[in-house]
């Protein structure tokens, strides 16, 4: 494993860390426990020391699955990061009322990287700022409860420069970051600043839910068959210095065996101009096939209509990657269609890319009758 020094921190963090939103689940949608913890502990046993979770991931149970596999010894071996919930915080004392019972399901007395998870300006203005919560973050570290305080973000650029400059106690950030990604949400030029001010900077997304895995040819045809596209994108990330690490959703062993290789294959400006070029090229053929930017994370649901948000987005990419007919065959297999949204709004408050979700709805039935 390569490791990286994290921000102004002085740690040496694992150039991969394991992401605990995409486990591996079982026929009814629960988590696959003794495999998910298996995966966790032998990425830990090859070098792997970060390993990250949050509140709501599969429905709350992954704090809990997490505790598991950091029993027997794995806990002293990795660094723990959660995320606070902010958008379930309707009053100041909730910070600590989360934090202990995310303590109590990890199985441990204290977290070593916090975030505030998904932080954009309406949370930002409205709870962090109201409610104090880097001050609360400062007490918690006080008390031994937490280490490092960081947050997860998902809004403009403008925001997350605000975000960063709010306060001198930052240790890390979080963005998703990818190849495709260049110039949204934080982007390079937010990566640069978060590493510029000294703080580490996890990469989330790398694989922008998946997608980046299973490239068209059009724009598989812009890289060398020499790598997988998976390394492509993990590549393009540990080529830059200002990563101090990325955080891959491994869902099967092969993921995990996969990914640990490529990590010890990296380091900071390991391509070649000509690789670069690639991505660029890659990138714009990607842009012109892509619908939307849809990452699977799943915040849009349960959809009170029944619509499967994201399998419909997939079917609706896989039309601009793939053609209709492909597109045409996953829309059907798909229970409830497009036409059933009813536009609430309900997803469109939830989605960490700003997607207009109704309109989007509206597109997809026209296209696919």
């Amino acid at each position: 494993m390569k490791y990286r020094t994290f921000g102004t921190t002085g740690l040496e963090i694992s150039a991969l860390g394991f992401g605990c939103m995409r486990f591996p689940v079982l026929e009814d949608g629960s988590i696959h426990e003794e495999e998910a913890v298996a995966m966790i502990r032998h990425a830990i046993d090859e070098g792997v020391n970060y390993v990250d979770t949050a509140y709501p991931y599969h429905g709350g149970k992954s704090e809990i699955v997490v505790g598991k596999a950091l029993q027997d010894g794995y806990r002293e071996r990795t660094y723990l990061a959660d995320k606070c919930p902010v958008w379930l915080l309707k009053e100041a004392g909730d910070f600590e009322t989360y934090l202990d019972e995310q303590l109590e399901k990890l199985q441990t007395d204290h977290i070593d990287f916090y975030l505030l998870h998904a932080l954009n300006r309406e949370r930002f203005e409205g709870i962090v700022k109201k409610f104090r919560l880097v001050d609360k973050m400062k007490a918690a570290r006080e008390a031994g409860k937490i280490r490092y305080l960081g947050f997860s973000f998902h809004d403009s650029l403008e925001v997350f420069k605000e975000i960063v400059d709010y306060s001198d106690a930052w240790d890390f950030c979080q963005i998703q970051y990818n190849y495709i990604n260049l110039e949204y949400q934080a982007g390079t030029e937010g990566l640069c600043y978060g590493a510029d001010k000294g703080l580490g900077v996890i990469v989330m997304e790398p694989l922008l839910g998946g997608r980046l895995a299973n490239l068209s040819d059009h724009v598989a045809a812009k890289f060398s068959d020499k790598k997988t596209p998976v390394e492509h994108a993990l590549d393009f990330l540990w080529d830059q210095k200002e990563v101090s690490l990325l955080l891959s959703g491994m869902s099967a062993r092969k993921q995990v065996e996969d990914n640990l290789a490529y990590a010890t294959r990296s380091s900071a400006g390991m391509l070649s101009d000509q690789e670069r070029a690639a991505y660029k090229e890659a990138k714009a053929v990607y842009d012109k096939m892509s619908m939307v930017d849809c990452t699977g994370c799943a915040y849009c649901m349960p959809c009170p209509f029944g619509l499967n948000i994201p399998e419909l987005f997939k079917a609706y990419n896989v039309f601009g990657l793939r053609g209709k007919n492909v597109a045409k065959e996953a829309y059907e297999k798909l229970e409830v269609k497009a036409d059933a949204c009813r536009s609430c709004h309900h997803c469109e408050k939830e989605c960490p890319q700003h997607i207009q979700i109704s309109q989007v709805m509206k597109d997809i039935a026209k296209l696919m009758e």
